[in-house]
């Protein structure tokens, strides 16, 4: 049933999640609480390391029908734009009236419960509009959200994006760019030997990803009962002015990634299980039609083991709703993913530094010379598997093969072939063994980067295609990450690339 078996459960998930299997809900960021509301927070304390507490609840707040109101920015109250207390980001400043007014409301509730809810929630310097009086948020009365329900699916393949978004830019992914990808043969051959554009190249390619994820985010943003959460594209443009690095979001920011990737894996198995518990109602509602031919009492016997095979099956389909991201709350996930998108936005220059920032400045130049605008990039790399596939087996390709090779060939490359073979003249040194391997020499560094350009173009093709590589993404070396686009044909010079094919 894909990659994620429902009857073979992982151990990163059993270790993660194994307290939540009758509750639901895991841990919150660093959520170390106590029975009482606390007087202060060092906002500037170390974080504590991670511990099995903090992964196994990380939605822990109790519901509450109050709202208390928020600071406000007081530069920016006229501009229309969100004004999210970034959870990971700097907090701003309350006043000393907010935090009477916040005392005077906690020391009327006198819950336990409420005590620990405002406890992690100050210490997390949570984006979510309740209790916290140091957010830079504007809110009045508190929006119960709609649980993701079927949108869980959806939410779960942006968040892998996230997460290989995340991955790609950890330290040692940097490294393996800048002294082996960079560097190779074919990246130099194909796109440019200065390395000053390829870096461009590259952050540029981490910008678009962050684009395509975040605005997904605003997507889901504006699906929310709670409007704060609405219009999320003009906040996230506002990012483009900040650039300092923070420690205390990376640290963060990649825990709430372990928590958002657990709730992924549970989706990712109740996807699978849907589509068992859609197969177990069909045979079952098959079986009720069937014509009445048989012993009644045979009958009888199969209607009821069906009957309670699928009794069985909705029951785990219960449970892995109440684990997975279909149980949780819209704006709580939002919450988490307005911070990842503000803690990639950081990493991305931290990462690139000055290729980031050069981005806007000088672009990308001679862009419709580049076979991935040009739309060739996957007609190229077909017709370079078929080369390969001639050199490598010349002795057993059926004579059409070459018939259709020629006639997939680009008109540039035609032309130019048809001039070479009309001027070439048969010299001693070009031997069939000699060509051979020479054409060998090229395809060693060539083939690979149009195998990459093919396995490219056929990823995440569709919302359920993360449930069936999600497993393998847990059995993926540390420090390896998916493809990078710069090693594909997509960023590969048109001329460079058919010169070689000429």
């Amino acid at each position: 049933m894909g990659g994620i078996c429902s009857k073979s459960r992982r151990s990163t998930v059993e270790d993660v999640a194994a307290n939540i299997a009758s509750t639901g809900i895991l841990p919150n960021v660093n959520g170390h609480v106590s029975a009482g509301v606390p007087a202060k927070v060092n906002r500037n304390s170390t974080p504590s390391p991670v511990t099995d507490k903090q992964l196994r609840d990380p939605f822990m707040v109790p519901e509450t029908n109050t709202m208390v109101p928020y600071g406000m920015i007081s530069d920016d109250v006229n501009d229309g734009i969100p004004h999210l207390s970034r959870a990971l980001s700097q907090k701003s400043r309350a006043t000393k009236s907010k935090v009477s007014e916040v005392s005077s409301r906690l020391g009327k509730a006198g819950t336990a419960g409420l005590g620990k809810a405002v406890e992690v929630l100050d210490t997390l310097g949570s984006s979510m509009t309740n209790l916290n009086p140091s957010s830079g948020f504007t809110s009045g009365v508190t929006t119960k959200g709609n649980k993701i329900s079927i949108l869980a699916f959806e939410v779960a393949n942006t968040i892998v994006k996230g997460s290989n978004l995340m991955q790609s830019l950890s330290k040692d992914n940097i490294k393996h760019l800048k002294e082996s990808v960079l560097p190779s043969e074919g990246v130099q051959n194909l796109i440019s030997r200065d390395m000053d554009e390829l870096l461009r190249i590259a952050a540029a390619d981490k910008r678009e990803e962050l684009s395509v994820f975040s605005g997904e985010v605003v997507r889901f943003g504006n699906r929310c009962k709670d409007p704060q959460w609405h219009n999320l594209d003009r906040y996230f443009e506002k990012l483009g002015t900040e650039l300092t690095p923070q420690r205390q979001l990376k640290e963060d920011a990649e825990i709430v990634m372990q928590q958002l990737m657990a709730l992924v894996q549970y989706t990712a198995e109740l996807y699978h299980e849907l589509h068992a518990l859609d197969r177990f109602e069909q045979d079952y509602r098959r079986k009720l039609q069937e014509e009445d031919n048989s012993n009644t009492t045979q009958k009888g016997d199969s209607l009821a083991l069906l009957r309670a095979e699928l009794k069985s099956q909705r029951k785990h389909v219960r449970s892995l709703k109440k684990k997975s991201l279909w149980s949780k709350i819209l704006e709580e996930v939002m919450e988490k993913l307005v911070d990842i998108v503000h803690y990639l936005h950081l990493e991305i220059h931290e990462a690139f530094g000055v290729a980031d920032t050069d981005i806007a400045v000088k672009g990308s130049q001679n862009h419709h010379k580049k076979l991935g605008s040009a739309g060739l990039a996957l007609h190229y790399a077909n017709i370079i598997t078929q080369i390969d596939t001639l050199v490598s087996r010349s002795s057993s390709v059926p004579p059409n093969t070459r018939d259709t090779l020629y006639q997939g060939l680009p008109p540039g490359i035609k032309s130019a072939l048809r001039s070479k073979l009309q001027s070439f003249q048969v010299k001693e040194e070009h031997t069939v063994p000699h060509i051979k391997a020479e054409m060998e020499k090229t395809l060693q560094w060539l083939v690979p980067i149009a195998a990459n350009t093919t396995k490219a173009h056929h990823g995440f093709g569709w919302v359920g295609e993360w449930a069936n590589t999600g497993s393998e993404m847990n059995r993926k070396p540390t420090g390896q990450t998916d493809l990078l686009r710069i090693e594909t044909l997509h960023h590969a010079d048109k001329n460079k690339t058919e010169s070689l094919h000429s």
